[in-house]
């Protein structure tokens, strides 16, 4: 860690005296501790109600697409919306806020998820349900990219813990957030869902604002920064495979139901929580590989090509299985093992090095889920499996060669 609570991605530090504190009080020691890890609860509860957020509209399309007077094809501009605000938001929210307090950030933009789940479940019109979609765009971003540099601050030296723990917000929020919300919306109509997403929202505000030190700017944040950033050139070849890994996944994820129902139509429910359970242990997987993180960047992405290829090509249950479970397993190890990555390839600039990762990565949902779904429309569920196996395998490339110890 700097002195100003960023990531260098060092060794964690003992207790002076190699103690838990300086007059042996196993109880003393206990208040530090447990006071440093829930600022690291509270950040991943806000990762968590801004990603369910996010996929809400999945969710309950139909209901939600009737109600505003659209089609469902129209309806699905609300996530489309959500990603492109956050690609734009991810590298400039910094340059326009360079002294701000990250902790004062990181709470405004929870308020801001708070009136964007309002206005969507208050909505008259689609075009009042886009603006409060755009504007959760900006908060996800924005949170993304500050909250390891927060949580970090409140536990120093523990990144990869950190890391992890904010990838687990996002595992629960699809995992359990996600089919919770489409079970909510059917018992009691879709805008009920938005509020709970704004009631979640505001208790992660709160927990934030209750538990998280204030948090300084990176020394020389601003227009500066990413301009060095983006001068590095490693840095940004490590961002060019996270769009081509990033991309590949969601070229195919989207149409994970007819890829598993051109196998099976008994078991979708099992395969869907395989892929779930498989991504749980990505998360943990990537974390333990935090000293290794070269070996993780390559791995995952190849873990990810080699099993959309299998079940591009396998007409069995027992392989579709597999593969299922090894893809939520490959894709969930990327996004801690690449944040950890871009994070120690611009220790000095971590906070812009972060903003570039969130940027290709909205970026790549919002293409990919476009691309993906011209070519399941022109060649099948196949060509797009297919499609994202060769990407995730070209990421996997780039990143060994990224990776590799530089003369």
């Amino acid at each position: 860690m700097t002195s100003e609570g960023y990531v260098t991605c060092p060794e964690s530090a003992a207790a002076p005296g190699g103690g838990a504190a300086a007059d042996g009080s196993a109880k003393d020691a206990a208040g530090p501790a447990a006071a440093s890890w829930a600022p690291v609860a509270a950040l991943t509860l806000g990762i968590a109600a801004l990603v369910g957020s996010e996929f809400l509209p999945a969710s309950v399309l139909p209901a939600m697409a009737s109600d505003v007077g659209v089609s469902e094809g129209t309806a699905g501009l609300a996530v489309a919306a959500t990603a492109v605000a956050g690609a734009v938001t991810a590298p400039t929210i910094a340059v326009l806020l360079p002294r701000t307090d990250r902790r004062t950030v990181l709470i405004g933009l929870l308020a801001a998820a708070v009136l964007s789940n309002v206005v969507v479940a208050v909505t008259p019109n689609f075009p009042l349900l886009l603006a409060g979609r755009l504007l959760l765009g900006v908060a996800i971003a924005g949170f993304w990219s500050f909250a390891l540099g927060a949580g970090t601050h409140a536990a120093p030296g523990r990144d990869h813990v950190v890391s992890t723990s904010l990838a687990l917000g996002v595992s629960a929020a699809t995992i359990i957030g996600v089919p919770l919300s489409s079970v909510l919306g059917d018992a009691v109509g879709w805008r009920p869902v938005f509020w709970a997403a704004a009631g979640l929202s505001m208790l992660a505000l709160l927990a934030v604002a209750t538990t998280v030190p204030p948090v300084p700017a990176q020394p020389g944040a601003g227009l500066g920064m990413l301009r060095q950033a983006l001068a590095n050139r490693r840095l940004m070849a490590g961002v060019g495979c996270i769009v081509l890994v990033a991309f590949g996944n969601f070229a195919a994820y989207p149409y994970i139901r007819l890829a598993i129902e051109r196998v099976t139509t008994g078991s979708t429910v099992w395969l869907l929580l395989g892929w779930g359970v498989g991504g749980l242990a990505g998360n943990l997987a990537a974390g333990a590989l935090a000293r290794r993180l070269g070996l993780a960047v390559v791995a995952a992405p190849a873990l990810l090509a080699a099993s959309l290829l299998v079940l591009g090509t396998t007409d069995g249950l027992p392989a579709a299985t597999a593969a299922i479970v090894v893809w939520g397993f490959g894709f969930n190890m990327v996004p801690v093992a690449t944040q950890l990555w871009v994070a120690s390839a611009e220790p000095e600039r971590v906070e812009s090095a972060l903003s570039l990762q969130v940027t290709a990565f909205q970026v790549a949902i919002t293409a990919g889920s476009a691309i993906g779904g011209a070519v399941v429309d022109d060649g099948g569920v196949r060509a797009a499996l297919l499609v994202g196996a060769v990407l995730a395998l070209a990421g996997s490339v780039g990143f060994a060669a990224a990776s590799r110890p530089r003369a």
